[in-house]
């Protein structure tokens, strides 16, 4: 997923896809621990894509402040 495509989403689509993603990364730990897991570079991703995501909606929070 890239920045661009995130930024295109409203806050709600962004809460939604973030609880999605933490969601998926604790099934993401489950089978890396029981040793299920096939697609390793899937759990880096999926770290990114939070990051992504939280550094986006963090920038959406201090705009109205940044005008002050």
């Amino acid at each position: 997923m890239k920045a661009v495509d995130i930024r295109t989403k409203s806050t709600d689509e962004l809460n939604d896809q973030l609880l999605q993603l933490k969601k998926e990364q604790f099934n993401l730990r489950f089978q890396r621990a029981s040793g299920q897991l096939e697609n390793t570079a899937r759990v880096g991703v999926v770290r990114r894509d939070i990051a992504r995501i939280k550094t986006i909606l963090g920038e959406r929070a201090r705009a109205p402040e940044a005008g002050k």
